[in-house]
């Protein structure tokens, strides 16, 4: 898995040298490297707080969706750009999924109630940033983008809920 991710890592790196479309800096790099040490440091301590196949694939889907929220946020951004603070409500999802999980000491039927918590967050704050017009409404994908980003996060948080949930009857 750590050498999965230095892989991944060498990827922009390379890309920059064969297309000028690929433009990192150093401080990309080095934010990208905490994040990948940070998601695979996260699943091993899950791998080891739980067993079995559910409880795996559910952690394995926590991980890489809280991954995906910072990583979309800083990318792009969900709500408008990447420089619109309205994408910053979505660290309230990040606590959740993070405080929550400490807080259920990792055991599958807290882990459950987070990830609902999380998933219902998600869908608050996606409906707070659409009716309150956060984002650019000018934009061609208005509100698509929020509506889809959404959607994707709200689907890993419910299935790993559902996942985490089975575990705890397992």
């Amino acid at each position: 898995m750590w050498a999965g991710a230095a892989a991944l890592l060498t990827v922009p790196a390379i890309a920059m040298r064969f297309t000028a479309e690929v433009q990192w800096t150093a401080s990309d790099f080095v934010v990208m490297g905490v994040m990948l040490a940070a998601a695979c440091g996260a699943f091993e301590g899950l791998l080891r707080a739980g067993n079995g196949a559910a409880y795996r694939i559910a952690a394995a889907l926590t991980v890489f969706g809280v991954f995906f929220l910072i990583w979309v946020n800083l990318a792009v951004g969900i709500i408008g750009s990447e420089d619109n603070d309205a994408n910053m409500m979505f660290a309230a999802v990040i606590a959740t999924v993070i405080g929550g999980a400490c807080i259920a000491h990792f055991q599958p039927r807290g882990m459950a109630r987070t990830l609902l918590a999380a998933a219902v967050l998600q869908v608050l704050i996606a409906a707070v940033a659409v009716i309150g017009r956060f984002g650019s409404v000018e934009s061609v994908n208005w509100p698509k983008d929020i509506i889809g980003c959404t959607g994707i996060l709200t689907a890993f948080w419910l299935i790993s809920a559902a996942l985490f949930a089975r575990a705890s009857r397992s």
